[in-house]
């Protein structure tokens, strides 16, 4: 969602947008009506989330502060994790009791470095943990057992890094990382759009669509920083992927290396490209127009990103960025419905598939996992004849401003439409396997007989050697008459 922790502290292009260039605000916060430890946390959020704490301070009222306050407690509980200075003695403890911290009224920490770019959140801690205790109770357990885990993983990561394990090494501990610093975050952002009835509750139980929100920012993100993360001697990207292309991670930096750095960052963006189509099928089943836009907008920028640092060099020599206007763009254009989400996805997935090349060892899978995020698209909003739309649209009378209940319904079915393709994509996969298997069956049979009846041939006494050498020969049809006569008379030997 939006609050991926690790990386999107920051934007996830670097740039920040008054609120009312870019489209007009479902809902907008009342700064005056609040007290001031409230607005105190809200500068922090400036400060800390850049231009996302926009889309946050336009949520509806039901969920302004407690996800305003969701972010801080994540960013406070990140910002100790990432300082170096602070001994893991000290760190471990933190991170694993900060979820009881966010209770203790007027708990405030003063032990982050100088350097530390968000330490002043931690200084004034207090104001957080103030307004944090006044939001509903239900709220507050779903932060807190959020946190609890978060913290719990991070300090597992820590003690790994403690323990000589230099960053990260399989798919799958780079999969659980991003699950601890993002997808968890997509876990209690659901339970909070769901119990304060902003979305379909069968969200809860697609917990696989909740953590592909989290995991689709996340691996982005983790891919387009490689070489800010490279200067600061940390490796996010898992040994498992780039020890196929190259023999030590720094040689991706190294320009004799760079069709295979290329052909590396393919195969993460791959990787990240595989949750595309989950985090549309998520976004399927939220109700309200804030709660959308705040997931939305994130996805839009991620799959923009990527379509960016696809097969794209700049990556391993700077931090790149989405510029301006193709920003704004996309966020005007993620604020709108599903239907613009979607055309959103299909012009850069699309754009990758254009970039997408032979040469590259996983141009099949990237051209397949293209296709699947089209399909999905597809199965929600079947493509039409423009031409015959525009007629029947200019023949047709001006229609009425449609009840906003029959627009809820109609993002239900969409919704429905959506499970139901996910349902039977399931089933056509698990009639697949038994397929295979019976081909393999028939095939083996096939190669068994074949075995036996060259054996019996041989025992008979055929001749292998004769047939091998006339095929050699270039000899591929029967010989008859004298030709014949001539092969035998050649190869036989008489009686023994």
């Amino acid at each position: 969602m939006v609050m991926v922790m690790r990386k999107a502290s920051g934007s996830s292009n670097g740039l920040q947008f008054p609120r009312k260039t870019w489209h007009t605000p479902v809902y907008e916060r009342q700064p005056d009506k609040e007290p001031i430890s409230l607005r105190i946390c809200f500068d922090f959020l400036d400060k800390t989330s850049r231009s996302f704490s926009s889309v946050i301070q336009e949520l509806h009222p039901e969920l302004l502060v407690p996800i305003a306050l969701f972010y801080l407690i994540l960013r406070g509980l990140d910002t100790i994790e990432d300082d170096m200075t602070i001994p893991i003695e000290k760190k471990d403890p933190l991170l694993r009791d900060f979820y009881k911290i966010t209770e203790k009224e007027g708990w405030s920490y003063n032990g982050n470095g100088p350097d530390e770019k968000d330490r002043e959140l931690l200084v004034q801690f207090h104001y957080v943990v103030e307004e944090y205790r006044k939001i509903k109770p239900v709220y507050r357990e779903i932060i807190n057992n959020m946190t609890r885990r978060m913290g719990a993983g991070m300090a597992d990561f820590c003690q790994r890094a403690v323990d000589g394990k230099d960053g990260v090494e399989t798919i799958k501990d780079y999969d659980d990382y991003c699950y601890y610093v993002a997808g968890l975050v997509g876990k209690g952002l659901t339970q909070l759009f769901v119990e304060s009835e902003l979305a379909n509750p069968a969200l809860k139980e697609r917990p696989e669509l909740q953590r592909s929100m989290g995991l689709f920012l996340q691996k982005t993100n983790i891919i387009r920083d490689i070489k800010e993360d490279w200067d600061d001697k940390r490796r996010f990207w898992p040994r498992e992927i780039w020890s196929k292309y190259v023999d030590d991670f720094d040689d991706l930096f190294k320009p004799e290396h760079k069709e295979a750095a290329l052909n590396c960052s393919s195969a993460m963006v791959l990787d990240s490209l595989n949750h595309a189509d989950e985090c549309l099928f998520y976004l399927a089943g939220l109700k309200e127009q804030s709660v959308f836009n705040f997931a939305a907008i994130p996805q839009s920028m991620a799959i923009a990103t990527l379509a960016l640092v696809f097969r794209n060099p700049e990556i391993f020599k700077k931090n790149v960025k989405i510029n301006k206007g193709s920003a704004c763009q996309i966020m005007l254009d993620s604020t709108q419905n599903l239907s613009k989400v979607c055309e959103v996805f299909r012009r850069f997935v699309r754009q990758i598939h254009k970039k997408n090349t032979p040469k590259d060892p996983n141009f099949l899978k990237i051209s397949i996992a293209c296709g699947k995020v089209e399909q999905f698209i597809e199965s929600i909003f079947p493509s039409q004849d423009p031409k015959a739309l525009q007629r029947t649209a200019a023949a047709a009378p001006a229609k009425p401003e449609e009840d906003p209940a029959v627009i809820k319904e109609r993002e239900e079915a969409k919704w429905d439409m959506s499970k139901a393709f996910n349902q039977s994509s399931s089933k056509v996969q698990g009639l697949i396997q038994p397929l295979v298997y019976m081909l393999i069956a028939v095939m083996g049979t096939l190669f068994l007989l074949s075995c036996i009846m060259i054996g019996i041939a041989w025992f008979l006494g055929a001749r292998f050697d004769v047939a091998a050498k006339q095929l050699k020969d270039g000899n591929f049809r029967s010989p008859s008459g004298d030709g014949a006569r001539k092969i035998v008379e050649k190869y036989d030997h008489g009686e023994l």
